[in-house]
C-alpha cells in the first residue's frame, strides 16, 4: 500500500496517511526519487497571484479546480515538497504533498470563489507565477469545466523528462467489472430488480454534519440497508446494493453495476450539506443536461467530483456517455425516471420534510445510464440540525425506507399496467 501525506503550512502533518490501493499508484512502485528535480522553496499567496519558487528547474505545472469545498490544485512535475507555504489573500489554507516521487502537489483552499487566469515561469525556470481572478460561484463552476491548464518552463530550463518511467493502470470500465453484488429476495428472475446505491464510501466520507459529526457515507448506507429490508418485506421485488460496506466505487461503476445486472430501477441515496444551516428537506433529482437551478448545478459539480482522490480522477469517464443522451432510448428512460420521481415525492410527503421545489434536474454522472430508470434521492441536509437528527435515527431511516418502498411498488404496478 502507498501512503499519501499532506502537511500544513507550518510543516505539521495534517492528518493520518490515507492508504490507497497499489493499482492506482503503480508508478510510485517502479520509480525512485527523480534524478533531476527542484524542491519547493516557498509559496506566497495574495488576492491576485500565487508565486512558487524552486531551488532548481522543474518540468511543468498543471493547474485545476475542485469543488466542495472550492480549491485550486497545482501539480508540479519534476518537483518535491519543501519550504513554507503560508496562506493569505484568496486562500485560507495551503497544503503540500508528494503525490508521487516525481510530482509535488499544492492544494489551496479558497476563502472566496476565484480562478487561475493565467501563468508563466521565469526565464530561469525557477519561479512560477499564477494570476488569481475573483469570480462568482457560477463562474467558479464554469472554470471547473475547463479542466487542467498546463504551464511549461522554457525548454532549455526544464528538468529531465521521466515519461519513459511512467506506468499507468486505468481502472476498468463498468462493463468489465468482475464481481457483482448479491441479489436479495425471491429467486424469481421475472421479478423487478432494484439496485440501491449508497452514496460515497471508503476514502470519500461525503458531507459531515456539524451537529454530531455524522458522515454522509454512513447515513446513506444505513438508509440503503433499511430500504432493502423494507422492499424485501413485500416479496414483490429483488434488491441489490452497490455497496454493503464502507467501500469506494467510482461513479461510472455505480450505474454500471445496475446496467450489467439489468436492473429495472436504480436509486442513488445521498444526504446533502449547505452553507446555510437553515436549508432542509429532501429532494429527488433526475437527469437533465441543463440543471434546473444554480443549486442543482452546484450539487452536480460537487458530486461528479467524487471520483477524485486529492485531485486525481479515478473514474476514467467515457466520453461516449454524454453523446448517448440524445438517443431515443435515453429519452424514454428519462421520462420513466421522472415519473418515478413524482411517485417518490408523493409517498415521501407524509413521512418526511421535503423542499419547496423537490423535483430537480441535474447532470449527475450516476444518472446517466441510458437504459435504466434512475433517480438520485437527497434525503435531507446533514448541515441542518433537524434533518441530521431525523436521518441519524432508526425511526427517521425507517420513514425514508417506507416512502421508497411504497413508491417502488406503485411504480412497478403502473409499469405492469402499461405493458
Amino acid at each position: 500500500m502507498t501512503a499519501k501525506k499532506f502537511w500544513t503550512a507550518g510543516g505539521q502533518q495534517l492528518h493520518k496517511p490515507v492508504m490507497f490501493a497499489p493499482a492506482f499508484f503503480l508508478a510510485s512502485l517502479f520509480m525512485g526519487g527523480p534524478a533531476d528535480a527542484g524542491t519547493i522553496k516557498s509559496v506566497t499567496t495574495d488576492h491576485d497571484k500565487v508565486v512558487i519558487t524552486f531551488d532548481d528547474v522543474v518540468n511543468k505545472a498543471s493547474v485545476f479546480g475542485l469543488a466542495g469545498p472550492n480549491r485550486i490544485a497545482i501539480d508540479l512535475v519534476g518537483a518535491t515538497v519543501g519550504g513554507a507555504s503560508p496562506a493569505g489573500g484568496a486562500f485560507k489554507n495551503v497544503r503540500q504533498g508528494q503525490f508521487d516521487p516525481n510530482t509535488a502537489r499544492l492544494v489551496l483552499d479558497l476563502d472566496y470563489p476565484a480562478k487561475v487566469g493565467g501563468g508563466s515561469f521565469s526565464a530561469d525556470g525557477k519561479t512560477l507565477t499564477l494570476s488569481v481572478i475573483p469570480t462568482t460561484a457560477a463562474g467558479f463552476l464554469d472554470w471547473l469545466g475547463l479542466g487542467r491548464k498546463d504551464f511549461d518552463p522554457p525548454e532549455s530550463f526544464r528538468s529531465k523528462k521521466v515519461s519513459q518511467y511512467e506506468v499507468t493502470a486505468p481502472i476498468a470500465k463498468a462493463g468489465s467489472m468482475r464481481g457483482l453484488p448479491k441479489i436479495y429476495g425471491p429467486a424469481d428472475a421475472r421479478l423487478p430488480l432494484v439496485v440501491i446505491d449508497a452514496g460515497h464510501g471508503g476514502h470519500d466520507p461525503g458531507a459531515i454534519s456539524p451537529h454530531g459529526g455524522a458522515r454522509e457515507k454512513d447515513v446513506t448506507l444505513a438508509i440503503a440497508r433499511a430500504t432493502r429490508d423494507e422492499l424485501l418485506k413485500t416479496g414483490r421485488v429483488r434488491v441489490a446494493l452497490t455497496r454493503d460496506g464502507d467501500s469506494f466505487i467510482v461513479l461510472q461503476d455505480r450505474f454500471g453495476i445496475a446496467r450489467k445486472m439489468k436492473a429495472d430501477l436504480f436509486m442513488s441515496i445521498h444526504a446533502d450539506s449547505a452553507e446555510n444551516q437553515t436549508a432542509r428537506g429532501g429532494s429527488v433529482y433526475t437527469l437533465s443536461e441543463v440543471a434546473s437551478d444554480r443549486e442543482a448545478q452546484r450539487f452536480a459539480a460537487r458530486e461528479n467530483k467524487s471520483d477524485i482522490i486529492n485531485g486525481v480522477n479515478l473514474g476514467g469517464a467515457d466520453v461516449n456517455v454524454s453523446s448517448i443522451l440524445i438517443d431515443l432510448t435515453q429519452r424514454e428512460t428519462m421520462n420513466v425516471s421522472a415519473g418515478f420521481a413524482k411517485l417518490l415525492l408523493r409517498e415521501a410527503e407524509p413521512n418526511m420534510v421535503l423542499r419547496g421545489t423537490a423535483h430537480k434536474f441535474a447532470s449527475f454522472i450516476v444518472l446517466k445510464a441510458p437504459d435504466t430508470p434512475s433517480v438520485l434521492f437527497e434525503t435531507g441536509f446533514l448541515s441542518n440540525a433537524d434533518d441530521a437528527a431525523f436521518l441519524t435515527t432508526g425511526a427517521g431511516r425507517q420513514s425514508v425506507a417506507r416512502s421508497i418502498s411504497s413508491a417502488v411498488q406503485a411504480h412497478f404496478a403502473r409499469r405492469v399496467a402499461i405493458d
